[in-house]
């Protein structure tokens, strides 16, 4: 019985061809609008959560109160080498760092420019997950080697190999001040680093400011960021930090958190627009079947065939015609993701050199995109378009069901 129902559905899509042709189309385009919508979304998603969370916040963050707010550099965690061992020493702790924060005035020759200096452990944060990751270990040679943001640089006039006068304020309020030399340009996920800062190690730094074993910044990571709230839980546990303010990323990072779940919200939203771009399609090739095949419908009730029988028929051709559309756009969109998953989709549409610098929030953002997709995203696709199909489909499937043989078959 099912397989006739079928084979009728089918033979029935092939009667008037444009119109069936034009309504599978615009389904197919519809589902790779949404394949590249996805595919975006998620590329740009786990893109901006593996900078947040990496590099930048990690999972979890540790300061002294109220230091991001004041921004002191008294302000700072003392005994930080017994902290990163105990906090390194916990499970499921992937990694911990130490940085320390100090604005100051670096000069070259005879120009001063205000800065950022920011200590980190240049041992430490050269392998995965740190602020350097990748960067050559020649650039770090020398006697207090310093990296400076690329664009800083540029707008400043200074190149590796100058010799750079620090001066800031020290931790007890007197003159904090060191000779650095610029040993390589860099560009980090820190936009404040690039447009203004340098990047030197923090025992240098620490001795500098007088700062001796402090920090103003423990950045954590674990396994999953998902488990933020369960590793700060953790961390809650070793004495000494119970003190000090334990963030989550998300609270570390608000704006880009909410930025990550409103895309998730935009994915819903053009999948609804989607279906119902699709429902309409469907609803109107069926009513324009059914109304044009009257007097047939009406002869078949005539002949015996069920009101049922004609139900299932017509809802089986709307769920055919909804099937191959999505299958189609399946296949073109999955293309597209494809190529652009290794090519990279720039989402400035050609924007060249004003790529450089991009960020949000303080936050660089890679002008590439690289798209994928999930099992989700293709199957959430094909079950979403074949329930609308069937429901656009069933008011003209009714009233096909509904009707009289006699007033069919005249028309």
């Amino acid at each position: 019985m099912f397989g006739t129902t079928l084979r009728t559905a089918w033979r029935n899509l092939g009667r008037n061809r444009r119109r069936t042709g034009l309504t599978l189309g615009a389904i197919a385009v519809a589902q790779t609008a949404v394949l590249v919508f996805s595919g975006m979304i998620n590329g740009f998603g786990d893109s901006t959560l593996e900078t947040v969370t990496g590099p930048i916040v990690g999972h979890a963050q540790i300061h002294a109160h109220d230091w991001r707010e004041e921004r002191a550099t008294e302000m700072a965690i003392d005994d930080v080498t017994a902290k990163l061992a105990a906090i390194r020493a916990l499970p499921g702790v992937d990694s911990a760092f130490a940085r320390v924060y100090a604005p100051a005035l670096v000069a070259s020759e005879m120009d001063g420019h205000g800065a950022m200096i920011l200590g980190v452990d240049l041992d430490a944060e050269t392998g995965p997950g740190g602020l350097l990751e990748g960067i050559a270990p020649e650039a770090l040679d020398g006697e207090h080697p310093a990296l400076i943001g690329a664009a800083f640089a540029r707008d400043t006039g200074m190149e590796v190999g100058d010799e750079l006068a620090v001066v800031g304020s020290a931790s007890d309020g007197s003159i904090a001040a060191d000779l650095v030399t610029i040993t390589g340009l860099i560009e980090t996920p820190l936009d404040m680093i690039n447009r203004g800062g340098l990047i030197v190690g923090i025992s240098v730094v620490q001795e500098a400011f007088l700062l001796e074993d402090s920090a103003h910044e423990i950045t954590v990571r674990g396994a999953d960021p998902g488990a933020a709230d369960a590793l700060v839980a953790s961390l809650s546990t070793i004495d000494g930090l119970d003190e000090l303010e334990i963030l989550t990323w998300q609270e570390v990072a608000p704006e880009m958190s909410q930025i990550l779940e409103v895309m998730g919200v935009y994915g819903y939203i053009v999948m609804i627009i989607v279906f119902m771009a699709a429902a309409a399609g469907v609803a109107n090739t069926m009513l324009m079947s059914t109304f044009e095949r009257r007097r047939e419908l009406g002869m078949l009730l005539a002949l015996g065939s069920g009101p049922g029988r004609l139900l299932r028929m017509v809802l089986t051709e709307a769920l055919l015609l909804g099937l191959l559309g999505v299958a189609v756009g399946t296949v073109v969109g999955g293309a597209l993701v494809l190529y652009w998953s290794e090519a990279g989709m720039d989402v400035l549409m050609g924007g060249g050199a004003s790529a450089e610098g991009l960020a949000m929030f303080g936050v660089g953002v890679d002008p590439y995109v690289y798209p994928f997709l999930t099992v989700g995203n293709v199957v959430a696709g094909f079950i979403g378009i074949a329930v609308v199909s069937v429901v656009a489909a069933f008011l003209p499937a009714l009233g096909t069901a509904r009707l009289e043989p006699v007033e069919a078959m005249r028309g």
